[in-house]
């Protein structure tokens, strides 16, 4: 049900949610999850009503919050990490790009079946657009997921890729770097307490020194930096991380992070005494995003550098205190690389496409809906395609972009078959938090981290 009114939201959620002193009481647990929480969240997200919208986007978010599960920085975590009092895992950040309610009920049930601990949900700033999911939509139905299978703990979500537009920077850099300031404070107000800075893209390698081809890079993280400093929430700390290496492009070597390193926190203590830095750094080791594939479809096997992620993991703590590197690029690699990961001390691994495979590819999928996307991508982006490419290199590359103009009808799938294709993601969450080896963490997070409440400002028509 989707209401299209606050008369019918203010209905709907008698008995159970109380609006008492701005604030949000869960009068009926059972209730909330058994079916208010479904309302909710399709009102949160397509309500014709923007005021109702937002009220139940506070709603969710609010009593999330009540339930005990809060929006959080995991920057002690990974101080800790850093340290090297946290050592032998590597947490997985997940992009959910389509039905992202569902999606993130997966995570959920194979966390709570694992008692995991550090999991990440994060949108690139390109996601963003093409599934259509700004930053306060996405972490309310991540919120609300948590809230339909029991999570309670704290919410790790990320901005990833905060990534400056190459072309767009060379035409009009004020321009550019307005665009992610103005980005990165909607993330932080739609409660994303982490925050991954990408301006590798304005690395220059034709300069004859590293220092003058990381320039570019580590000025604009530091001034980004800055600003997330000046606007995170009084008690929090938010996460950030930077970028060296284009994921695509050539492999990150220790000499181009030390440089980088030393250039960011120069640059940084310009700007205010004591800033606090980047957690991680997100290297070049092989991948690419989305993997690379072959004329008929497939996904070509890669080889990682895991030599360079393990030295540059180990000098980015050992030199700096970061958490260590993060690879980019991973979910389509195969499974007997991630078990790697937590032995050369990765700190982070990015998970996207691999997700998005299995919702396209699975055998639930309803081929209507499939064969409509893809008559969509063919009309609509059919100028994306390269001359090289086949049709099936050109569907695989462009039917992300199926998550946005179809969001509706894919959350309106039927009951059965979401109840499938989650199962299915299911057992890809299980998997890589078995592989990953961050079962069993659930405690830790508890001791290295103490979520921090952000009130939200109660929506006018619920004041009312």
């Amino acid at each position: 049900m989707i209401y299209n009114d606050y008369n019918a939201l203010k209905d709907g959620i008698s008995g159970t949610l109380a609006i008492e002193g701005g604030d949000v009481t869960v009068l009926d647990k059972e209730t909330l999850r058994g079916g208010l929480i479904d309302d909710l969240i399709f009102t949160a997200v397509f309500s014709p009503d923007s005021e109702t919208k937002e009220a139940a986007r506070w709603l969710i978010r609010r009593a999330g919050a009540a339930l005990g599960i809060i929006a959080s920085s995991i920057q002690s975590f990974y101080d800790a990490m850093g340290k090297k009092e946290l050592t032998g895992f590597t947490v997985p950040a997940i992009n959910l790009r389509g039905i992202t309610y569902y999606s993130a009920q997966a995570v959920f049930r194979a966390a709570l079946a694992g008692n995991v601990g550090p999991i990440i949900f994060e949108i690139a700033r390109s996601e963003i657009g093409y599934t259509d999911q700004r930053p306060a939509e996405y972490t309310t139905a991540v919120t609300a997921a948590a809230i339909k299978t029991g999570f309670k703990g704290p919410l790790f979500m990320q901005g990833d890729h905060f990534q400056i537009n190459a072309k767009k920077y060379a035409g009009d850099p004020a321009r550019e770097t307005e665009a992610i300031k103005t980005l990165i404070r909607e993330a932080i107000e739609g409660g994303f307490y982490n925050i991954d800075i990408d301006a590798s893209t304005v690395v220059d390698l034709s300069k004859p020194t590293i220092k003058e081809q990381q320039e570019g890079n580590y000025s604009i993280t530091a001034d980004f930096t800055a600003l997330i400093r000046e606007i995170e929430p009084a008690g929090i700390t938010i996460s950030v991380g930077g970028e060296i290496g284009e994921v695509g492009t050539k492999n990150t070597t220790v000499e181009e992070f030390e440089i980088f390193m030393e250039g960011y926190l120069e640059e940084l203590r310009k700007k205010g005494k004591n800033l606090k830095g980047i957690s991680k750094i997100s290297i070049q080791t092989g991948t690419s995003h989305g993997g690379v594939p072959l004329p008929d479809g497939s996904i070509a096997k890669v080889k990682i550098d895991f030599d360079t992620l393990e030295m540059i993991s180990e000098t980015a703590k050992s030199g700096f205190g970061l958490s260590g590197a993060v690879q980019h690029g991973a979910s389509t690699l195969p499974d007997e690389a991630f078990d790697k990961f937590p032995k050369t001390g990765t700190a982070e691994i990015h998970l996207a496409t691999g997700f998005q495979n299995i919702i396209y590819d699975s055998a639930n999928f309803p081929e209507e809906v499939k064969n409509t996307i893809y008559d969509y991508i063919n009309a609509e982006l059919r100028g994306e395609k390269k001359e090289a490419d086949t049709e099936e290199q050109f569907i695989y590359k462009t039917r992300k972009k199926g998550f946005g103009p179809f969001k509706e009808a894919l959350w309106n799938l039927p009951p059965e078959i979401l109840d499938k294709i989650g199962a299915e993601l299911e057992r890809k969450f299980a998997f890589l938090f078995d592989k990953l080896n961050v079962r069993k963490t659930k405690d830790l997070v508890d001791k290295y981290v103490k979520p921090v409440d952000v009130p939200l400002a109660l929506p006018e028509i619920l004041s009312k």
